[in-house]
This record gives structure tokens, sequence and C-alpha cells, in this order.
């Protein structure tokens, strides 16, 4: 009887689930495991570029890619997820609801931001959610010119100095600039709820923002949180008020829902505990990977984080441990002790940084040109061909 692994999500896990998974049941010749992505689209939207120009061309198709390694695609969107009878639920392209049967299940479903904390955000900020979003939010600032003079008009604000608003905020001088010309009064602010900007990092990182900041004429607001948005601006909780017609909300990431049809122990961002195998805790048959997984790196006390660096990885090792379970043989634990940023800081130039501690060893046009190299060379799926995709799937190949 065939065996089915069924992978819910086209992301950077999801794909490198399939990947890995169908590199392993050819490297044991077995043709009775069939490998099925679900997803809204067959593509790998590439997410962590969303911050830049021109944001709906930054996709890959994927249909070539499954074609030559074997793996089926289906088109749809996942609703439920049955583990009494293993059977997922969808919604197929015509939007007539299906149901299909899995004996492994890789959920790969990625994150999204909650909008719903505080008033506003959802009816008058921007975002770099999604693609769809984010090429919202790069129309209308294309259309700020085209508005009167004002500040509101010259003035974004940046809710959130994480890795996506520090690097959505270092791009605008220069993207305003561009629009608006250079004797327009343009203004940038990030609204940062912690004590310091960059207040997670390291302190090497944090002297890099901040210089990079101060060229590039980024403010800064710490101890901030937001109050209210409106169509006019952003009210802060100590009263302050920011006129501006451009407010990018980046904050308050959490695991796709779907986690939520799986009765099993989530972290505070909804993300499911899974073992060195990337099993879901106390379901031997379901895996979670990418954003969804709370995921140990190491024996050092360090879990993924929501990243594709991780994603990647993660996908390889979950779809080998979920073939590898169908084919009776040893799983690969996960293990990702090496961790990098490369963080773009817009016109100022980069910053890349090694270890937890996040030493910095490389700054401005070095680290622009490695950003460069890993968002339009590495993060991307490999070409449409088995051998190749193969030797890139492996876990144990080399990588960050």
């Amino acid at each position: 009887m065939r065996k089915h692994i069924v992978i819910l999500g086209a992301g950077f896990s999801g794909m490198w689930s399939a990947l890995s998974a169908a590199r392993l049941v050819d490297l044991h010749q077995q043709e009775g495991i069939d490998i099925t992505v679900i997803a809204p689209q067959p593509e790998l939207r590439v997410r962590p570029r969303f911050y830049e120009t021109q944001v709906t061309s930054l996709t890959a198709p994927l249909q070539p890619l499954f074609n030559a390694t074997g793996v089926n695609f289906i088109q749809g969107t996942v609703s439920d997820i049955c583990i009494e009878n293993k059977e997922v639920t969808f919604h197929n392209a015509t939007n007539n609801k299906q149901h299909l049967h899995y004996d492994r299940l890789i959920l790969a479903t990625g994150s999204n931001l909650r909008h719903t904390f505080v008033a506003g955000v959802e009816q008058h900020a921007f975002n770099l959610d999604q693609i769809e979003s984010a090429a919202l939010l790069e129309q209308h600032i294309n259309g700020l010119a085209q508005h009167a003079q004002s500040v509101a008009r010259n003035t974004i604000v940046v809710c959130g100095g994480g890795f996506t608003g520090i690097e959505m905020a270092m791009e605008l001088p220069a993207r305003l600039r561009n629009i608006l010309g250079d004797e327009a009064k343009t203004r940038v602010v990030v609204v940062e709820r912690g004590p310091v900007p960059g207040a997670r990092y390291s302190q090497a990182l944090r002297d890099v923002i901040m210089q990079a900041s101060t060229e590039l004429g980024v403010e800064w607001l710490v101890n901030a949180q937001v109050e209210q948005i409106d169509a006019q601006g952003i009210t802060l909780k100590d009263g302050q008020r920011i006129a501006s017609k451009t407010v990018i909300w980046t904050v308050g990431v959490q695991a796709s829902a779907l986690t939520a049809h799986i009765p099993a122990p989530r972290d505070a961002q909804g993300r499911l505990h899974v073992n060195h195998r990337l099993q879901v805790e106390g379901y031997e048959d379901i895996y979670a990977t990418g954003d969804v997984a709370y995921a140990a790196t190491d024996d050092k006390g360090n879990h993924a984080l929501m990243t594709c660096q991780h994603a990647i990885l993660l996908g390889k090792f979950a779809g080998n441990n979920a073939a590898a379970s169908l084919l009776s043989v040893e799983p690969l634990p996960y293990r990702q002790e090496n961790y990098v940023t490369c963080l773009d800081l817009g016109a100022w130039g980069a910053v890349y940084t090694e270890g937890w501690d996040q030493q910095v060893k490389l700054t401005r046009a070095k680290a622009k040109k490695l950003k460069l190299s890993i968002t339009s060379e590495l993060i991307y799926p490999p070409k449409a061909e088995k051998a190749a995709a193969f030797e890139m799937a492996d876990p144990l190949a080399p990588f960050v």
C-alpha cells in the first residue's frame, strides 16, 4: 500500500521539506511513497526581500522544480487538520472543498503579523507581511509625490525596530529622495518599545545600526508604545502625535493559525514544540518546520528564529526525517549551531555578524556585497534539475 507525505506550505521550509523527502526516497529507490505539497501557489515568495522595490518580481517558480524531482503539487488553501483520521481539508483552485489523507504530515505554513492588538493597525497601517501587502506599500510610496507637500506626506513611521523594521527604515531615505526630490524635508522615524535602538542585539551590532541611522538621518523613538493609528498618523501612549500618511507595522509575528489544530505545547508566538527529529511533541506522524516550529538548534539553549536561514535547514531535516520514518532508516537529529546575520542598512551598506553573540565581521560595502549574494542567490530555489536539487537538499550539505 502506498504511503503519503503531505507538506502544507511552499515557503522556504515547505519547499526544502519536499525536496529533502524526495531525495531520500530516491536514494533508497522506493517507489511506494508519494510526496505532495499543498499551497496557494506553486512559487517561492522571497519574503526577506519585501522591503525592496519591484516587490512583485520577488518570486521564483516551483512547478518545474517539483516536476523534475517527482513532487506532486496541489494548489489550495488548507482549512483543517483532522489528526484522528490523518486527513487535511483544503479548498482547491476552484474553491471546492477536498480532503487528503496523510501517513506523515509536515506543517510548514509559516507566520503572519497580528493586526488586532493596536487600534487602527488593520485599517490604516501598511506592512511587509505578504507580497500583496508589500506591493500596496510600494505603490503608496511611489504615489506620494502626487499629494500636496506636507509634513504628513514627507514623514514615514516604522513601528518596530526588529530586522524587518530596520531594513525597511534604512531603505526609505534614498527612496523618498528619488520620489520627492532632494529638496523635500523628509523624515523617517522608527518607533521602538525597547529602551535603546536594537535592544535585543549585541552592543557591537547596535553601534553599527546607530552609526548608519545617524548618517542616513533615520530617527529612533525608544521606550515608545503605539496607542492608535489613524488616517492622519500615529498616537503614542505618552500622548505624542506624529503626523504621517505612511505608517508601516512590522511587529507581532505569530505562527500560522493552523498550529492550533494540533493539541500540543506551543510557545508565546504559537510555534509547536518539536523534538530533535522535528516531530511535534506527542505526535510521531506530524512534523513542524520553519516559522511554526519551536526547535532547539544546539545544546546551549538556543532555538531557531523566524528567519529563512533557519527555515531552510529546518525544512531539509523535516523532509528527510519524515521520509526516513517511512523507509525505516535512521533519522538525522536537527542541529544548526552556526548563526549569522546580514542586515541591510540601505545606502549606508550593511552589517554582517557571526555567532549568537553577534560579533560584527563586515560592514558597509563589503557586507552589502555579501547581503546581495545571500538574497539574490543563496536563498533562491535550486535549478529544476534532479541531481543538483537533491545535492542541495541533503540536510548535511554545507550551508550558512
